[in-house]
């Protein structure tokens, strides 16, 4: 298992971002991107399993985990202004970005907008749209009516519904505690920027090799809005993972890793000494 250290990131106007860093120095930068209520804890199954050949950064969206709160700068908009503020913090010139769920739409935001400084973008689960969803609808619902502090059962039945196999019960607990350090007003706005947002339109201008993983026993994600993505980003690739719920990398963090070393080494090549 890979050794994972965590650091801070300072970026812009006090903001400052804990992040998770594993891996070797000379591997190729990848730098994962957590969804709605998670942190980089999201990724540990991940990280742990780097290779030497990937170098691992996993930073904690504002408002989210240990990082700061600050009133404000909940849009998709703001979490991608973040990522590219990080890549500068850490010192990445050039990384694979890989997000997850809802943190898909800012990493291929940045990928649209800042081409130069993204060699590949990987979606795991990351939906097309949001608004035209059943199940994410009632998920707005129950997260307009949150108060503080958020109930522990309402995150446990969300964390309940997001997999189709069973998860380290010590790992899904980890994930329920970070989901719950979340304020309330952090959920409802960075939901309503989701729901508010031309999603179609962050999947515009995309130009970096791009591979697409689902799950299809996600309960959120249909194969049709999949099919959007791939539709919109020409050269796209879809791996589908068969027996499996929304979030790929907790269910199969093995095969995701695999997939990914892969993918890096076509897109990638290893940084130089």
């Amino acid at each position: 298992m890979t050794t994972i250290s965590v650091k801070a990131a300072p970026l812009r106007d006090g903001l400052t971002l804990p992040y998770a860093e594993a891996g070797y120095p000379r591997g190729t930068p990848v730098v994962f991107v957590h969804a709605i209520a998670d942190s980089w804890w999201s990724f540990e199954p991940l990280l742990r399993r780097l290779p030497a050949s990937l170098h691992g950064y996993a930073p904690t969206q504002r408002g989210h985990g240990d990082a700061d709160r600050p009133a404000d700068g909940y849009r998709p908009e703001d979490f991608a202004s973040d990522l590219v503020a990080f890549l500068d913090a850490a010192g990445i010139g050039r990384a694979i970005l890989v997000g997850a769920s809802s943190g898909g739409v800012a990493a291929r935001m940045v990928a649209g907008s800042h081409p130069d400084r993204v060699s590949g973008l990987v979606l795991l689960g990351v939906p097309a749209t949001l608004a035209d969803k059943p199940a994410v609808t009632g998920l707005q619902e129950k997260i307009e009516g949150l108060s503080d502090p958020v109930p522990r059962a309402f995150v446990e039945d969300l964390m309940s519904g997001m997999v189709a196999r069973p998860v380290a019960r010590g790992f899904l607990e980890t994930m329920i505690d970070e989901s719950l350090k979340v304020p309330a007003h952090v959920w409802k706005e960075t939901m309503r920027g989701l729901l508010e947002a031309d999603l179609g339109a962050t999947l515009a201008g995309i130009l970096v090799p791009t591979l697409v993983i689902w799950g299809d026993q996600d309960d959120f994600l249909p194969r049709s809005d999949q099919q959007t993505i791939l539709d919109a980003i020409h050269g796209s690739r879809l791996l589908t993972y068969e027996g499996v719920g929304h979030v790929v990398h907790w269910e199969q963090p093995e095969r995701v890793i695999a997939d990914l070393i892969a993918f890096a080494a076509r897109t990638a090549p290893a940084a130089a000494p």
